[in-house]
């Protein structure tokens, strides 16, 4: 019986993304190989519950929600999420998937919709970007870029445009909480007139930095 470790599964409105206000159901699963330096889900790494598909897929039912998150950690690092997301998928949700974008992505069910993350230099992972990964998103993923400073701006810039990422999917800029302010990021975007999408974490607005949410 295949299990995953899992650190909470709750019910929120989704904070980020293409999908953010929907009520959504939260799947974390714990661990994750990367230690990026503005981590807001740091508690994440250890502990947890073993549980098997069927109690989580229960756990989900239980909500009636359309949209299903699948995140972490890192939840491509148990190698059964990919059964995970298979089921959630025959079940008929929508089904998102946050991933750090440094493990292989090729084999995520591609009903899924990814959300895949960029590491900028300021997360101090920016060595664990698997770039590959680039060649499987299509029209309905997105990828992320969490910008600590200018710096970090001007090279989610740069790798926008070497990869060619606003005609390969949506791209989200997303502002480091206290690192920089958000109207900075916002005014830099206009200024340049990228195809990107700004974006704040919704749920930190309305409850704050707290689990659950």
């Amino acid at each position: 019986m295949e299990r995953l470790r899992v650190s909470e599964i709750f019910f929120s409105l989704q904070g980020e993304s293409r999908t953010v206000g929907w009520p959504t159901v939260f799947v974390r699963l714990t661990g994750c190989p990367l230690r990026c330096t503005w981590c807001d889900s740091a508690y994440a790494f250890t502990g947890g519950e073993r549980k098997s598909l069927e109690i989580i897929l229960d756990e989900v039912r239980r909500y009636g929600a359309r949209f299903v998150c699948v995140t972490g950690g890192e939840p491509l690092a148990q190698a059964s999420c990919l059964s995970l997301l298979d089921r959630l998928i025959e079940e008929g949700y929508e089904v998102s998937l946050e991933t750090s974008g440094a493990l292989d992505v090729s084999t995520v069910n591609p009903k899924v919709i990814k959300v895949m993350d960029l590491k900028a230099p300021g997360s101090n992972e920016e060595s664990r970007n698997l770039y590959t990964n680039i060649a499987h998103l299509t029209s309905k993923d997105q990828i992320k870029f969490v910008i600590k400073d200018q710096a970090d701006y001007a090279w989610a810039k740069d790798k926008c445009q070497e990869f060619e990422l606003e005609d390969r999917c949506e791209v989200l800029f997303s502002p480091v909480a206290g690192a920089i302010r958000a109207e900075e990021l916002a005014e830099w975007i206009l200024k340049d007139r990228l195809k990107v999408r700004f974006q704040l974490q919704l749920h930190k607005i309305l409850w704050g930095d707290r689990t659950g949410v």
